[in-house]
């Protein structure tokens, strides 16, 4: 798979981390993948929220733990028509997330956010995706919820898109393209 980048930067807490996920949905297409990684309470689930709001979704976004997949109707333009966020923390094997059948559905204008994506990823990747990763950078700190966040384009899909991005990222403080891959 050919055209693989990343970038990294850092938001100062759950605001910005949203915000970050915002700009980061006015770069996405119908049919694009966005895996979502790092350990339990990285931000995941926060991000996916941000993202989610800036396609026009009005409700909370919560993590589909158990439902595995939930789908949202989007009224916020780009073309894209609905949001899949999918949650494979629960899954053992590849088949499970073979069986999900994600590909399928983001062929009809959906965009999907598959956190915990690194587990799916092998069967997943189709023609590239957007990988998000997310560490806290004081993980048991109170207070303020600092995180590196690396953003890497993989595959055909985003290969031609990382000026996109980096504009995305413009107000996010400096942004390191030297940081190596997701």
């Amino acid at each position: 798979m050919s055209g693989r980048w990343a970038l990294r930067v850092r938001t100062e807490d759950e605001a910005a981390t949203r915000a970050l996920a915002g700009a980061l949905a006015g770069v996405a297409r119908p049919g694009d993948l966005v895996l979502l990684t790092g350990g339990l309470g990285a931000g995941k689930t926060v991000f996916a929220g941000g993202f989610a709001a800036a396609l026009g979704i009005a409700g909370p976004v919560t993590s589909p733990t158990f439902t595995l997949v939930r789908e949202y109707p989007c009224t916020g333009g780009h073309g894209i028509e609905r949001l899949l966020h999918a949650d494979l923390y629960r899954l053992d094997h590849l088949r499970e997330v073979a069986d999900l059948a994600l590909g399928e559905v983001l062929a009809d204008g959906a965009v999907a956010l598959v956190e915990w994506g690194e587990v799916g990823a092998p069967v997943l990747m189709g023609e590239g995706a957007l990988e998000v990763s997310l560490t806290p950078v004081d993980p048991g700190a109170d207070g303020p919820s600092p995180r590196t966040v690396v953003i890497g384009g993989r595959g055909r899909a985003w290969a031609s898109r990382r000026a996109s991005v980096e504009s995305a990222l413009d107000g996010f403080g400096p942004v390191d393209a030297g940081c190596g891959q997701p």
